[in-house]
C-alpha cells in the first residue's frame, strides 16, 4: 500500500508481506546509510512488543508492520555495510535485536552527535525545529501503536520520524567538521552501538532496588535471591517486574521473613496482592536458603577507611559543568558524576579513555597529582590552572592561632 501524502506530509509504502519486504531487503542492501526507527510498548511486559519499524533512505520511505510480516529478514539490511541513522537509539537496538537477531553494525546517532554542539539530551523535534524550521506532529506520539488497522494520522506520525533524519545527519556532520568534533561523535556512536542490548543480570536485580541496598548482611542476601527470583518470573511470564512484586515487597519479604503462606498478606507491600499458593511456596523455601548463603558485598562507603572524595569531586563537576559549557558540550556528554568519581578514586573511568582522556582527563590528573588548581578567573568562570604553591591562608595571616 503506498501513501496519497497530505500537502506536507510524507509518502510511504505500509509493508505487510513477505515478497514486499524482500524488496525492501534487497534495495537497501546497497545503500551506504539509511534512517530507522521503531514503535513498540512495553508498559505491560518485559521484552518490548514491536509495533511498526520506519526506515527511509533516498526516494523511499516504508512503514513495515510485524504483526502482519515476520521482520527477521532485516536482520541481513542491519548486519550489512550500510550506517544506520538512528534518534535515541538505545531502545530501538533492543527492540531491532529481539526482532531480528542482530543490530546494526554502523550507527551514527543524530542524539549523541547534537549532544557534541551543545544540545542538552534533545529530543527529534527539537532537531528538526533547529536545523529544519519543522514542527514535527505531537497528536499520536502516545497512541496505541499495537492496535490495528493503524490509522493514516498515526502512520503519517510515523512516517515523519524518519522522512528528514538523513538530513539532519548531514547538517550535523557539517557542523561537527567544522568545530572538529566528527572523530569525537562517531566514537562515542560507535561506543553507543557496541554496548548493545543491556541484559539484565538477575543476580544483580537487587542492585536496582535502592532500600536493598542497605539492608543488613542476612536480609541483603535474601532481597538479593528474592530479587533474582521475581526477574526470572517476570522474563517467563513477559510481564513487568512490579507485577510479580514490587520493590517494597521485594525488601519487606527479606526484612521480615514471612513463615507461612497466610503471612504473605500480612506482608508491608502486598497487602493488596494475590500471591499464588505456588510463587508462595517457591519464596518461603528461596528465603530459607537464602540463609546459608553468603551475602552480596555492602554498598561501598563514600568515606571512611579513607579520605573522604566528595570535595574534590564536587569541585571537578563545578569545573567540568563550566568547561563543557565553554566548549559548547552537553556536560553529561563529556562525563558524569560517576565518571568524576571513579577517576578520582584511580579507577577505569571513561574520563581515563580518548578525547574525553584528552579535554579534561590530563587536567584532573594534573589537580589530583597537585600540580594545578581551581580558581575563578575573575568573571566568575571555573578554570583549572598550574598552581603557584602558595598557600592564601598564610598569605593573610590566617594559617597560624598566634
Amino acid at each position: 500500500m503506498t501513501s496519497k501524502p497530505a500537502p506536507g506530509e510524507a509518502a510511504y509504502d505500509l509493508i505487510t508481506t513477505a515478497d514486499a519486504l524482500d524488496d525492501v531487503v534487497a534495495e537497501l542492501a546497497h545503500e551506504p546509510r539509511y534512517a530507522i526507527d521503531t514503535e513498540f510498548h512495553r508498559e505491560r511486559t518485559y521484552y518490548p512488543q514491536l509495533a511498526l519499524i520506519q526506515i527511509a533512505w533516498p526516494g523511499s520511505l516504508v512503514l513495515i508492520d510485524p504483526l502482519a510480516v515476520d521482520v527477521e529478514p532485516l536482520g541481513e539490511v542491519l548486519a550489512g555495510s550500510g550506517t544506520a541513522v538512528l534518534h535515541a537509539a538505545s531502545q530501538d537496538l533492543e527492540v531491532m535485536e529481539l526482532a531480528t537477531g542482530t543490530s546494526p553494525k554502523a550507527m551514527f546517532d543524530t542524539q549523541v552527535a547534537a549532544a557534541f554542539m551543545g544540545m542538552r539530551t534533545p529530543s527529534l523535534a527539537a532537531l528538526h525545529d533547529h536545523f529544519l524550521g519543522l514542527k514535527l506532529p505531537k497528536a499520536n506520539r502516545l497512541t496505541d501503536w499495537l492496535a490495528r488497522p493503524l490509522e493514516e494520522a498515526q502512520l503519517s506520525y510515523a512516517a515523519s520520524d524518519v522522512e528528514h533524519l538523513l538530513q539532519i545527519q548531514d547538517l550535523l556532520v557539517a557542523e561537527l567538521e567544522g568545530f572538529g568534533r566528527l572523530d569525537w561523535a562517531l566514537d562515542e556512536c560507535e561506543l553507543v552501538r557496541s554496548r548493545g542490548v543491556a541484559v539484565r543480570d538477575p543476580e544483580m536485580a537487587w542492585m536496582r532496588i535502592k532500600e536493598a541496598r542497605s539492608l543488613g548482611q542476612r536480609a541483603r542476601t535474601a532481597a538479593r535471591e528474592i530479587a533474582k527470583w521475581r526477574e526470572l518470573k517476570a522474563q517467563h511470564r513477559d510481564i513487568p517486574v512490579r507485577h510479580v512484586l514490587p520493590d517494597l515487597g521485594v525488601v519487606a519479604l527479606a526484612q521480615r521473613p514471612p513463615k507461612r503462606v497466610e503471612d504473605f498478606a500480612k506482608t508491608r507491600g502486598l497487602e493488596r496482592r494475590s500471591i499464588g499458593k505456588k510463587d508462595a511456596a517457591e519464596l518461603l523455601e528461596i528465603i530459607e536458603r537464602a540463609a546459608d548463603l553468603p551475602p552480596p558485598p555492602a554498598q561501598p562507603k563514600r568515606s571512611g577507611g579513607g579520605p573522604d572524595l566528595r570535595p574534590a569531586v564536587t569541585l571537578i563537576a563545578a569545573w567540568m559543568g563550566q568547561f563543557a559549557d565553554d566548549l559548547r558540550l552537553d556536560p553529561a556528554m563529556l562525563g558524569s558524576r560517576a565518571d568524576i568519581e571513579e577517576f578520582v578514586r584511580g579507577g577505569d573511568s571513561r574520563l581515563n579513555h580518548g578525547w574525553r582522556h584528552d579535554l579534561v582527563g590530563r587536567p584532573m590528573a594534573a589537580l589530583l597529582a597537585g600540580d594545578a588548581a581551581v580558581a575563578f578567573d575573575g568573571d566568575g568562570r571555573v578554570v583549572v590552572e598550574r598552581r603557584s604553591h602558595e598557600p592564601v591562608g598564610d598569605n593573610l595571616g590566617l594559617g597560624s592561632d598566634d
